[in-house]
C-alpha cells in the first residue's frame, strides 16, 4: 500500500494506520520506535485499537450474523447436542472424562508415600503448586491393567505419562496417565452400550463407549469416580 492509498483509506475509515506508514510495516522512520521498539508497545496503537472495536457497525452486519446463527444446522451437526472430553490412556485402556472435573495436566511429581495406607489405589501425595494432592492409582482404583512408559506406535511421537488433577465437591486429587491425548468433541448420539465382559469388571464406572479412530474409548462416569476416589481416601 502506497502512502497515498493509505492516506486515502484513513480519510473513509478515520483510522490513521501509522504502523503500515512509518512504523514496523513501513519505513520505520516513526521516532517512537526508539523507545517503545515495536508498534504493539505503543500507546498510539493501543488508543487505535480500542477506536477500531468503538466504532459503530457496518450497515447490516448485525442482520447477516442474525440470519447466519438462526438458519437450521444439516448434517451431523444437528443431530444432538455435543460434549467434550479428555481422552488419556491407562495401560492398554483408553479412557475419558468429562472436561468439567478435569481441572489441570501437568508433569509427573514426586509421590511422597502416606503411611497406614488402606487403599491399594493410594498412592501417596504429589505437590502441585505448593498444594499436597492425593494421587490415586487409576489402574487400582478401576481395575484394569497398570501402564508402562513411554510407547511409540503407528508412526506417532513417543507419549509421556502426565498428571491429571481432578476436582469435585469434596476436593482435588490427582492421579497419572500413560499418555494424555487432549479433549475430544462428540455428538451424544455416537455414543454406545458398555460390553458386558467391561459391565461384570470393576471397571463398573465406565458409562459408555464412543467409537475413536479404530478404538473404542471409556467413559467414566464423574459422579461414580469421585465416589470411588473419596472412599478410597476415607
Amino acid at each position: 500500500m502506497t502512502r497515498g492509498e493509505a492516506a486515502a483509506e484513513q480519510m473513509q475509515t478515520g483510522i490513521d494506520e501509522c504502523w503500515r506508514q512509518i512504523g514496523v510495516r513501513g519505513d520505520t522512520s516513526c521516532p517512537a520506535l526508539a523507545e517503545h521498539l515495536h508498534c504493539r508497545n505503543c500507546p498510539t496503537f493501543a488508543r487505535t485499537g480500542r477506536q477500531l472495536l468503538d466504532r459503530p457497525l457496518p450497515p447490516g452486519y448485525r442482520e447477516e450474523w442474525t440470519r447466519f446463527f438462526a438458519a437450521e444446522v444439516d448434517g451431523a451437526e444437528g443431530q444432538g447436542e455435543r460434549d467434550t472430553i479428555l481422552v488419556f490412556r491407562i495401560g492398554d485402556e483408553w479412557l475419558s472424562l468429562p472436561v468439567a472435573v478435569c481441572e489441570e495436566i501437568v508433569e509427573p511429581r514426586p509421590v511422597r508415600a502416606l503411611p497406614h495406607r488402606r487403599s491399594a489405589a493410594m498412592r501417596g501425595v504429589v505437590n502441585v503448586r505448593g498444594e499436597l494432592l492425593v494421587c490415586l492409582s487409576l489402574a487400582e482404583l478401576l481395575g484394569v491393567g497398570a501402564g508402562g512408559g513411554p510407547v511409540r506406535n503407528e508412526g506417532r511421537l513417543a507419549a509421556f505419562r502426565r498428571l491429571v488433577v481432578i476436582g469435585g465437591p469434596s476436593g482435588r486429587a490427582a492421579f497419572e496417565a500413560d499418555e494424555v491425548h487432549g479433549l475430544h468433541s462428540y455428538l451424544r448420539s455416537e455414543l454406545g452400550p458398555v460390553p458386558a465382559t467391561v459391565a461384570r469388571s470393576a471397571t463398573a464406572a465406565v458409562m459408555s463407549m464412543l467409537p475413536w479412530g479404530e478404538r473404542s474409548v471409556g467413559c467414566l462416569d464423574a459422579a461414580i469416580l469421585l465416589d470411588l476416589v473419596d472412599r478410597s481416601i476415607a
